[in-house]
């Protein structure tokens, strides 16, 4: 389940990705040709790029598309890859995504009871919508890291 949820949310963050690219040329258009433009507009597109940042990462993780030191890594045998990947999940991402949901849940609560909205004219209401996208895009990246890393442990333990 966790599997086709981060393949989905891969999908959808491609769709996000394709709107946020017609989003600019408007506003580029707009704004360079016609001198006119909109203060929503822009904050939409910084809240576009935030969902696409946000909700790639999990999806780059189960891929296997992150970054890492590949003159190295490049260079292990395949049981010592397996062994790196599970590490890195428990000991690295693990910790990470926890505490990021740990003080996101606290940052989105504020925004939420602040009724947060952006202090431009015209700008964009409830900016806690956005930010609650950072303590659930790491949940998602939580669920991926787990699940990597029981699969990678079972394939090490074969080896």
């Amino acid at each position: 389940m966790i599997d086709k949820t981060i393949k989905y949310l891969g999908y959808f963050t491609a769709v996000v990705l394709a709107v946020l690219v017609l989003l600019v040329v408007y506003d580029a258009t707009a704004r360079y040709i016609f001198s006119t433009g909109s203060v929503a507009l822009q904050e939409l597109e910084w809240h576009l790029f935030d969902i696409v940042i946000l909700f790639a990462i999990a999806y780059t993780l189960r891929e296997g598309a992150h970054v890492r030191v590949d003159i190295f890594y490049a260079s292990f045998s395949q049981k010592t890859k397996l062994l790196i990947n599970t590490i890195s999940s428990i000991f690295f991402i693990l910790p990470f995504s926890l505490l990021i949901i740990y003080i996101g849940i606290d940052f989105v609560l504020m925004s939420f009871t602040q009724n947060e909205a952006s202090s431009n004219p015209g700008g964009l209401e409830y900016r806690f919508l956005v930010k609650s996208l950072m303590p659930l895009a790491f949940v998602f990246l939580l669920l991926q890291a787990l699940r990597d890393a029981k699969d990678e442990y079972i394939k090490w333990r074969s080896e």
